[in-house]
């Protein structure tokens, strides 16, 4: 049985079939989604991406934008470049859902290295002001995670993108002007200590939402007298939508093309 020809093989044998160059990758050209494959998405759909490392969150809905080529796109919750886990994408008519799906709580894994400090809280800045770890225990270890557990008050980092008087905390820092910060209301529901690999400390936190990691892991390093900072961190779960469930950038633009 002979194999059916995708929407875009359609599309390019019709600019032959006119004495036209097809459009060529390199160029850069759009190339037309099938109306089949892209309705679906104008009307609305949830996404789940597996963020990459070292992309920014708005960097994920730009390139479904482009992919999809539609316009009413955005996401449910910002992750920094240096995370990866869980995003939901949202399009069409489940945008009017990204505040429910934001507000909801939120899992994460990843490792605290203590013994120094960093200005941004984690690798976004160099690792500083060192100090020793050789006296923490693994009951140290877990004893420091109840103070954290419950609701707490929590200072979010200078370099964040809260934004004082219209403009973002990190750009204020980045200036070197100094600003009050205030506590916000947090609930961490669990903190749990997976794996010990000293200086590196191994995590599972759930959480609510407007909890900053990176606070958390540098609070944590103070409450043990040595420091620490947030070396790596993954969101598992957003409420109901797990990490097992969602796509890499990569299937998901695979799937799409061959589904095209």
């Amino acid at each position: 049985m002979a194999r059916k020809e995708t929407y875009r093989e359609r599309y390019t044998n019709k600019l032959i079939q006119a004495g036209k160059e097809p459009i060529k990758k390199e160029r850069k050209e759009r190339i037309p989604i099938d109306p089949a494959i892209q309705q679906p998405y104008i009307d609305g759909k949830v996404i789940l991406i597996n963020k990459p490392l070292h992309w920014t969150s708005f960097d994920v809905v730009r390139k479904l934008r482009s992919l999809l080529q539609i316009k009413k796109i955005g996401h449910a919750g910002t992750l920094d470049p240096l995370a990866t886990g869980l995003l939901i994408v949202c399009t069409g008519k489940f945008t009017k859902k990204i505040n429910e799906y934001m507000a909801q709580e939120k899992e994460y894994t990843g490792t605290i290295t203590l013994g120094a400090v960093t200005p941004t809280y984690d690798l976004e800045s160099e690792p500083g002001q060192q100090k020793d770890f050789s006296f923490v225990t693994l009951a140290m270890l877990e004893t420091a995670t109840e103070k954290f557990i419950g609701d707490i008050e929590q200072l979010p980092p200078m370099f964040s993108a809260i934004k004082k008087d219209g403009v973002a905390l990190y750009e204020l820092a980045r200036r070197g002007e100094e600003v009050e910060l205030k506590p916000r209301g947090i609930h961490i529901g669990s903190f749990e200590i997976t794996k010990v690999e000293l200086p590196v400390v191994h995590f599972k936190i759930i959480c609510s939402t407007g909890t900053y990691i990176r606070s958390l892991a540098s609070d944590y390093g103070a409450a043990l007298g040595c420091g620490a900072y947030l070396s790596s961190l993954c969101r598992t779960r957003i409420g109901e939508f797990k990490i097992g469930d969602a796509t890499s950038m990569e299937e998901f633009e695979r799937l799409l093309m061959v589904n095209g």
